[in-house]
Protein backbone atom coordinates (compact mmCIF):
# COMPACT_ATOMS: atom_id res chain seq x y z
CA UNK A 1 0.00 0.00 0.00
CA UNK A 2 1.18 3.73 -0.38
CA UNK A 3 1.46 5.95 1.95
CA UNK A 4 -0.43 9.48 1.87
CA UNK A 5 1.43 12.23 0.69
CA UNK A 6 0.90 15.15 -1.49
CA UNK A 7 2.86 17.97 -3.89
CA UNK A 8 1.78 21.06 -4.59
CA UNK A 9 2.50 22.47 -8.33
CA UNK A 10 1.15 24.95 -11.10
CA UNK A 11 0.83 23.22 -14.20
CA UNK A 12 0.83 24.70 -17.93
CA UNK A 13 1.08 22.43 -21.13
CA UNK A 14 3.50 22.30 -23.53
CA UNK A 15 4.12 19.77 -26.83
CA UNK A 16 3.65 16.36 -26.88
CA UNK A 17 6.04 14.43 -25.08
CA UNK A 18 8.36 11.81 -27.17
CA UNK A 19 6.87 8.88 -26.06
CA UNK A 20 3.88 7.57 -27.22
CA UNK A 21 2.06 4.82 -25.51
CA UNK A 22 0.27 2.73 -28.38
CA UNK A 23 -1.15 -0.42 -26.17
CA UNK A 24 -3.55 0.52 -23.80
CA UNK A 25 -5.76 2.88 -25.56
CA UNK A 26 -9.02 4.06 -25.36
CA UNK A 27 -10.83 1.00 -26.11
CA UNK A 28 -8.42 -1.39 -24.34
CA UNK A 29 -9.73 -3.27 -21.40
CA UNK A 30 -6.81 -5.25 -18.80
CA UNK A 31 -8.31 -7.71 -16.81
CA UNK A 32 -7.29 -8.62 -13.44
CA UNK A 33 -4.93 -11.40 -12.92
CA UNK A 34 -4.72 -11.65 -16.74
CA UNK A 35 -1.40 -10.76 -18.34
CA UNK A 36 -1.54 -7.12 -20.17
CA UNK A 37 0.96 -5.33 -22.56
CA UNK A 38 1.51 -2.15 -22.52
CA UNK A 39 3.69 -1.21 -25.42
CA UNK A 40 5.07 2.51 -26.69
CA UNK A 41 7.27 3.80 -29.48
CA UNK A 42 9.21 6.86 -30.22
CA UNK A 43 7.29 10.21 -31.34
CA UNK A 44 10.36 12.06 -33.19
CA UNK A 45 10.31 14.76 -31.48
CA UNK A 46 12.50 16.01 -28.69
CA UNK A 47 13.76 14.63 -25.99
CA UNK A 48 14.10 11.19 -27.77
CA UNK A 49 13.83 8.05 -26.22
CA UNK A 50 17.40 7.72 -25.17
CA UNK A 51 17.27 10.78 -23.66
CA UNK A 52 14.27 9.95 -21.43
CA UNK A 53 16.02 6.84 -20.49
CA UNK A 54 15.06 4.63 -17.86
CA UNK A 55 11.71 5.15 -16.37
CA UNK A 56 9.30 3.92 -13.63
CA UNK A 57 5.71 2.68 -15.69
CA UNK A 58 2.82 2.59 -13.29
CA UNK A 59 -0.89 2.26 -13.66
CA UNK A 60 -2.30 5.58 -11.91
CA UNK A 61 -6.02 7.46 -11.59
CA UNK A 62 -6.66 11.33 -11.12
CA UNK A 63 -6.99 14.16 -13.37
CA UNK A 64 -3.83 16.52 -14.66
CA UNK A 65 -3.11 17.94 -11.43
CA UNK A 66 -3.44 15.25 -9.08
CA UNK A 67 -2.85 11.46 -9.93
CA UNK A 68 -2.66 8.56 -7.37
CA UNK A 69 -0.48 5.33 -8.74
CA UNK A 70 -2.52 2.49 -8.01
CA UNK A 71 0.37 -0.53 -9.12
CA UNK A 72 3.95 0.03 -9.99
CA UNK A 73 4.75 -2.27 -13.17
CA UNK A 74 8.12 -1.46 -13.18
CA UNK A 75 10.60 1.31 -11.56
CA UNK A 76 13.58 0.53 -14.28
CA UNK A 77 12.65 0.47 -17.56
CA UNK A 78 15.09 1.60 -20.55
CA UNK A 79 12.40 2.89 -22.95
CA UNK A 80 14.95 3.48 -25.66
CA UNK A 81 15.80 -0.29 -25.37
CA UNK A 82 12.92 -1.62 -25.08
CA UNK A 83 9.61 -1.11 -26.22
CA UNK A 84 6.64 -3.01 -24.51
CA UNK A 85 6.36 -4.45 -20.92
CA UNK A 86 4.35 -7.44 -19.72
CA UNK A 87 2.37 -7.50 -16.40
CA UNK A 88 -0.64 -8.97 -14.46
CA UNK A 89 -2.97 -6.20 -12.99
CA UNK A 90 -3.98 -6.60 -9.66
CA UNK A 91 -7.76 -6.56 -9.06
CA UNK A 92 -7.57 -5.21 -5.25
CA UNK A 93 -6.27 -1.27 -6.62
CA UNK A 94 -9.72 -0.50 -7.43
CA UNK A 95 -13.19 -1.21 -9.45
CA UNK A 96 -14.34 -1.88 -12.79
CA UNK A 97 -13.79 1.41 -14.46
CA UNK A 98 -13.02 2.95 -17.59
CA UNK A 99 -10.60 5.90 -15.39
CA UNK A 100 -7.30 3.93 -15.40
CA UNK A 101 -4.17 5.28 -17.32
CA UNK A 102 -0.62 4.39 -17.76
CA UNK A 103 2.12 7.16 -16.46
CA UNK A 104 5.78 7.01 -17.68
CA UNK A 105 7.94 8.80 -15.69
CA UNK A 106 11.73 9.29 -16.25
CA UNK A 107 14.05 8.23 -13.59
CA UNK A 108 16.80 10.75 -14.81
CA UNK A 109 15.57 13.17 -17.36
CA UNK A 110 14.04 16.39 -16.09
CA UNK A 111 11.98 19.06 -17.85
CA UNK A 112 14.17 21.55 -19.29
CA UNK A 113 10.98 23.97 -18.45
CA UNK A 114 10.99 23.47 -15.02
CA UNK A 115 13.78 21.09 -13.86
CA UNK A 116 12.70 20.36 -10.64
CA UNK A 117 10.38 18.33 -12.37
CA UNK A 118 10.85 14.83 -14.08
CA UNK A 119 9.72 14.02 -17.59
CA UNK A 120 6.61 12.38 -18.06
CA UNK A 121 3.70 10.70 -20.23
CA UNK A 122 0.63 9.36 -20.39
CA UNK A 123 -1.34 6.83 -22.22
CA UNK A 124 -5.28 7.30 -22.72
CA UNK A 125 -7.35 6.17 -20.37
CA UNK A 126 -8.76 2.50 -20.21
CA UNK A 127 -11.03 -0.24 -18.80
CA UNK A 128 -10.12 -2.57 -15.96
CA UNK A 129 -12.50 -5.74 -15.75
CA UNK A 130 -12.85 -8.40 -13.35
CA UNK A 131 -12.02 -5.55 -10.16
CA UNK A 132 -12.37 -6.57 -6.64
CA UNK A 133 -11.29 -2.87 -5.43
CA UNK A 134 -12.68 0.56 -4.64
CA UNK A 135 -11.87 4.17 -4.99
CA UNK A 136 -12.08 6.18 -1.12
CA UNK A 137 -13.12 9.49 -1.76
CA UNK A 138 -10.06 11.44 -1.67
CA UNK A 139 -9.29 9.50 -5.76
CA UNK A 140 -13.00 9.90 -6.22
CA UNK A 141 -12.62 13.58 -6.00
CA UNK A 142 -9.26 13.90 -8.02
CA UNK A 143 -11.10 11.57 -10.62
CA UNK A 144 -14.52 13.93 -10.40
CA UNK A 145 -11.81 16.67 -11.62
CA UNK A 146 -11.53 15.40 -14.70
CA UNK A 147 -13.90 17.82 -15.78
CA UNK A 148 -11.86 20.88 -15.06
CA UNK A 149 -8.32 19.25 -15.47
CA UNK A 150 -8.86 16.64 -17.90
CA UNK A 151 -5.71 13.83 -18.90
CA UNK A 152 -5.56 14.00 -22.10
CA UNK A 153 -8.70 14.59 -24.73
CA UNK A 154 -11.98 13.69 -25.64
CA UNK A 155 -13.13 11.21 -27.73
CA UNK A 156 -14.25 13.60 -30.21
CA UNK A 157 -10.66 15.48 -30.76
CA UNK A 158 -8.84 12.70 -31.96
CA UNK A 159 -11.34 11.75 -34.70
CA UNK A 160 -9.09 11.94 -37.31
CA UNK A 161 -5.89 10.66 -35.24
CA UNK A 162 -4.48 6.72 -35.99
CA UNK A 163 -6.71 4.70 -33.61
CA UNK A 164 -3.79 2.89 -32.53
CA UNK A 165 -2.17 5.25 -30.84
CA UNK A 166 -3.30 7.05 -27.49
CA UNK A 167 -2.08 10.72 -26.42
CA UNK A 168 0.86 11.20 -24.46
CA UNK A 169 0.99 15.19 -22.86
CA UNK A 170 4.13 16.33 -21.91
CA UNK A 171 4.05 19.15 -18.99
CA UNK A 172 6.15 21.70 -17.93
CA UNK A 173 5.26 21.05 -14.11
CA UNK A 174 4.41 17.68 -12.56
CA UNK A 175 1.13 16.99 -11.38
CA UNK A 176 -0.15 16.62 -8.16
CA UNK A 177 0.55 13.21 -6.73
CA UNK A 178 -1.63 11.43 -4.20
CA UNK A 179 -0.82 7.77 -3.58
CA UNK A 180 -3.88 6.14 -1.95
CA UNK A 181 -3.56 4.56 2.00
CA UNK A 182 -6.51 1.87 0.23
CA UNK A 183 -4.81 0.72 -2.69
CA UNK A 184 -7.38 1.71 -4.83
CA UNK A 185 -8.74 4.87 -7.60
CA UNK A 186 -9.33 5.22 -11.74
CA UNK A 187 -9.63 7.70 -14.64
CA UNK A 188 -12.05 8.65 -17.56
CA UNK A 189 -12.45 7.50 -20.69
CA UNK A 190 -10.30 9.11 -23.05
CA UNK A 191 -9.69 8.95 -27.03
CA UNK A 192 -7.78 6.32 -28.52
CA UNK A 193 -4.99 7.96 -31.13
CA UNK A 194 -3.27 11.38 -30.54
CA UNK A 195 -5.54 14.13 -29.52
CA UNK A 196 -6.04 17.23 -31.82
CA UNK A 197 -5.25 20.55 -31.18
CA UNK A 198 -8.79 21.27 -28.93
CA UNK A 199 -7.58 18.41 -26.73
CA UNK A 200 -3.82 20.56 -25.51
CA UNK A 201 -5.48 23.71 -25.48
CA UNK A 202 -8.07 22.36 -23.29
CA UNK A 203 -6.00 21.08 -20.57
CA UNK A 204 -3.64 24.42 -21.14
CA UNK A 205 -6.91 26.05 -21.04
CA UNK A 206 -7.78 24.12 -17.52
CA UNK A 207 -4.71 24.73 -16.22
CA UNK A 208 -4.78 28.13 -16.70
CA UNK A 209 -7.93 28.74 -15.04
CA UNK A 210 -6.87 27.44 -12.28
CA UNK A 211 -3.84 28.90 -11.63
CA UNK A 212 -5.60 32.65 -12.28
CA UNK A 213 -8.18 31.62 -9.49
CA UNK A 214 -5.39 30.98 -6.58
CA UNK A 215 -3.84 34.45 -7.94
CA UNK A 216 -7.12 36.45 -7.48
Amino acid sequence: MFSSAIVSIALAASALANVYITSPTASTTFTAGQQATISWEDNGQSPSLLQFGNATISIYVGNAIQQTPLQTISTNVNVSSTSSLVFTPQGTIGPNSNEYFIRVQSNSLMDPAQPQYPELAFSAKFTMAGMTGTFNSSVQAEINGQSTAPIGAPSSASASAPSSMSMVAKTTAAPTTTTSSTGSPSPSANAAGRPGITGLAGFVGAAAALIGAALL
